[in-house]
């Protein structure tokens, strides 16, 4: 059975695991303050083009968006998200445990729109007996494979500096949405635009972490104070350093995501050919095509992926993710499993 259910089945990159054991034995200061770390954050602000940066290194992606919403809201503030955003689907209540309430906005795209943001303001007036909007989260790539444009982006930042609100970009697969075939967008364009985003290596050749990037450092002075309390301060910070380190330098992060995406699309591509449609356009390394249950009912026989949504009495939307890893000859197999599904499937 191959997964194609997530995009961290695979442990990491071999330059990692290698830069682990070649530096095991080196003494290093701790929570942070290693050489490795000093070193990926330095190059992390000439990607993004952006030394006023602080930068901070994570274990995970839930662990990273509880730490930044709780960190610069104030009790009574709350944070307004896509219906499909992570944090307010996948995450267990992690933001409404520390106390604030998310307020979710229906989407067809994942995407968040000013128009949509601002009914949500017109919605809470009610001073003080409502929460007060105070911070914007969105997904690039979004839960459902789609991306940011620059244009929708620069239009997000304005309206969220106009009504002073704090812009959040959750990056858990931003290399994925940086290398698709339309994007128009850079980390400096991000940096610029957003208040706060991380850079997710979980999903991207990482054993594990995220790079959390105030692109003002006056905005969160006393994070690392957040970070101890909240248990999210490694004191062997270097085994995070040494990852962003490895797919920076080089450019690996990006060469990665591409790798992810070129898959994605071969699978696509096959999906097209046998004339079925999509739950949202293909461009990141997530992809939902339409299948019919039969179909699916035989490629489960040798693939993980999950059913994501019922269209009709014959037809589901499934979810595919490809990785960093991810064997093309593995795809070229679930292409032609594909096709010969499809191909029974019609003349039954």
């Amino acid at each position: 059975m191959y997964n194609f259910r997530n995009d961290y089945s695979e442990g990491a990159h071999p330059n990692i695991l290698q830069k682990l054991i070649e530096t095991n034995l080196q003494q290093q200061s701790g929570y942070g303050e290693d050489e490795y770390s000093l070193q990926a954050k330095q190059i992390l602000k000439q990607k993004i083009e952006n030394n006023d940066a602080a930068i901070y290194f994570v274990s995970g992606g839930t662990q990273t968006n509880l730490l930044v919403i709780s960190g610069l809201l104030k009790i009574h503030e709350a944070v307004i998200s896509a219906n499909t955003g992570h944090i307010f689907s996948h995450e267990t209540g992690a933001i409404e445990a520390v106390g604030h309430r998310i307020i979710t906005v229906e989407t067809l795209d994942g995407k968040l729109q000013p128009e949509a943001i601002q009914k949500v303001l017109k919605e809470y007036t009610l001073r003080p007996h409502v929460v007060k909007p105070r911070m914007v989260y969105i997904s690039n790539a979004t839960e459902i494979g789609s991306i940011y444009s620059k244009s929708e982006l620069v239009e997000l930042s304005t309206f969220c500096k106009a009504n002073d609100l704090l812009l959040f970009m959750d990056g858990a697969r931003l290399g994925n949405a940086l290398m698709a075939e339309n994007n128009d967008l850079t980390l400096t364009h991000i940096s610029q635009l957003t208040d706060v985003f991380y850079i997710g290596g979980t999903k991207n050749g990482a054993l594990l972490g995220e790079a959390i990037v105030f692109n003002n450092k006056s905005l969160a002075p006393d994070f690392d104070y957040v970070l101890k309390q909240k248990g999210a301060l490694l004191a062997k910070g270097r085994l995070l350093g040494i990852q962003f380190l490895e797919l920076f330098k080089n450019d690996l992060y990006f060469q990665l995501a591409n790798h992810a995406n070129v898959m994605a699309k071969k699978i696509a591509d096959a999906v097209t050919e046998c004339r079925y449609s999509f739950l949202s356009d293909p461009v990141s390394n997530q992809i939902f095509p339409i299948l019919p249950k039969k179909v699916i009912e035989q490629l489960e026989a040798k693939y993980l992926f999950y059913q994501w949504k019922e269209i009709d009495a014959e037809n589901i939307a499934i979810r595919l993710i490809t990785s960093w890893a991810t064997n093309e000859e593995i795809v070229n197999e679930f292409i032609i499993d594909l096709k010969e599904a499809s191909n029974k499937n019609v003349h039954q």
